[in-house]
């Protein structure tokens, strides 16, 4: 992530229109799923300064791995469950999870393969993975550049990286669909135009406001209606039957 990026992560995260409607989204999938009963340990997957343990409390003990050090406060009130290194066999927790999130992570990542084998190891026989991508390559702009994208992926790309991972896609479904011939114009402005592509900011309060309510009315419409098209992709994985 470009570094002037990471510096602001936290403030976008909290107030961010974007960033609300997807935690959001997340919380009502992860209740969908999980009650108090399947209660367990917890792994976030590029979890920065830990910005979203507290809601995932309510689903059992949280933990989480970093690998950019640079937005995470040594102080902070999370800081004793966050490891800061690379994801893969070198982190070695000791311990397998009922949950483990992927969020936004796979498209950072030069072997996203990889990653992913590792999220399933750590996973308990019965635990589920929770994941978030950037989807669609035709939306590819130079804000995926400046986020230092691999990939933008489709159900079908994403389903196939899970197969060669040995994940099985519980569910998968796209999301900010009316995104899309936003994120497209941007596209064609950038082909037009030299593109000099800068952090994203947050927007006036009211437009805020209004793009976060879109899209919680968007999930609302199509919760159970799927969504051919979105900007991005949410999926529920598990192990591999044995």
């Amino acid at each position: 992530m470009d570094r002037a990026y990471a510096l602001r992560y936290r403030e976008l995260y909290e107030h961010h229109w974007w960033w609300r409607a997807r935690e959001e989204l997340i919380l009502e999938t992860l209740r969908g799923w999980k009650g108090p009963e399947t209660r367990g340990p917890i792994l976030d997957v590029g979890c920065g300064d830990g910005l979203f343990f507290e809601k995932l409390e309510q689903f059992g003990r949280v933990e989480g791995i970093e690998m950019d050090p640079t937005g995470i406060r040594r102080d902070g009130p999370w800081a004793s469950r966050i490891w800061v290194g690379p994801f893969d066999e070198s982190f070695s927790p000791g311990k397998r999870y009922a949950l483990v999130l992927l969020l936004d992570v796979l498209e950072h990542l030069p072997d996203p393969l990889a990653a992913l084998r590792r999220a399933v190891e750590l996973l308990e026989p019965e635990g589920i993975l929770l994941l978030t991508v950037p989807a669609l390559p035709i939306l590819w702009t130079s804000h995926d550049e400046l986020n230092h994208h691999y990939v933008r992926y489709t159900r079908s790309s994403l389903t196939d990286l899970a197969a060669r991972a040995g994940v099985r896609l519980l569910s998968s479904r796209y999301f900010f669909g009316w995104t899309v011939p936003v994120k497209l114009a941007v596209r064609v402005e950038e082909s037009l135009l030299s593109a000099n592509p800068a952090p994203p900011s947050i927007p006036p309060a009211w437009l805020n406001r209004a793009l976060y309510r879109i899209s919680r009315l968007e999930e609302r419409l199509f919760r159970h209606i799927p969504l051919p098209l979105g900007s991005s992709l949410l999926a529920i994985a598990a192990r591999e039957a044995p």
